[in-house]
């Protein structure tokens, strides 16, 4: 992957670079799966952070959790979540546009004074299309979309995943070798500058 296709990877819709990882521990809850499907989620948390050479923990101090999973099965649901709104902006009209869009899928990310990700809230209504996915393969894409902040565009012709001999689903290489080049530690855990993607090439070389 050179350095071209990783700027478009962090290419925001206005044309904009913004490039931006976790600044600190990861500290997860999940609402709304069955026990054996959590185990699968965290499974998959798990093993993307390790990937990362990041970190979790047991609690935030400042927030308590700071990645939340929202698993249901209608936008309005999330209206009922006690102290979402504090959370989310404008929850109500976001729960509306999502309704009206028939969107089955949201992440919500929100930011360090420097940039680095702080918390994420990752909403998926379970539609026909995601209830069609395996567990494993639908909780780790969206780690993997979590992870760090991709553009919105990032894997909307290609996923991040791909199915190795065996038919066990796992990360493309390239896009694992990019996690990774982009939490070490001499990399910035923000950026906005495209030469910033230069840069990452240059680790994703390294690394491999």
């Amino acid at each position: 992957m050179d350095a071209r296709e990783i700027e478009a990877l962090f290419t925001q819709p206005d044309g904009s670079y913004r490039f931006a990882r976790w600044g600190r521990p990861i500290v997860p809850v999940v609402f709304g799966v069955e026990d054996e499907t959590l185990s699968v989620v965290k499974g998959a948390i798990e093993a993307v952070v390790a990937l990362a050479g990041h970190r979790m923990a047991e609690t935030d101090p400042e927030l308590g959790t700071n990645f939340m999973l929202f698993f249901f099965r209608d936008w309005a649901e999330l209206l009922e979540v006690p102290g979402l709104d504090g959370l989310v902006p404008d929850l109500e009209p976001l729960v509306a546009r999502l309704g009206a869009k028939g969107a089955n899928q949201y992440r919500l990310f929100r930011f360090e004074e420097g940039g680095a990700i702080r918390a994420c809230f990752v909403f998926l209504r379970m539609d026909e299309a995601l209830s069609r996915l395996p567990a494993e393969v639908l909780a780790l894409g969206q780690v993997v979309q979590s992870v760090l902040l991709w553009s919105n565009r990032a894997f909307r012709e290609q996923s991040p995943l791909v199915r190795a001999e065996g038919g066990s689903v796992i990360l493309r290489p390239e896009i694992a070798g990019l996690i990774r080049a982009g939490y070490d530690p001499v990399m910035p855990a923000a950026a906005a500058v495209a030469s910033h993607a230069l840069r990452l090439a240059a680790r994703v070389g390294a690394v491999e």
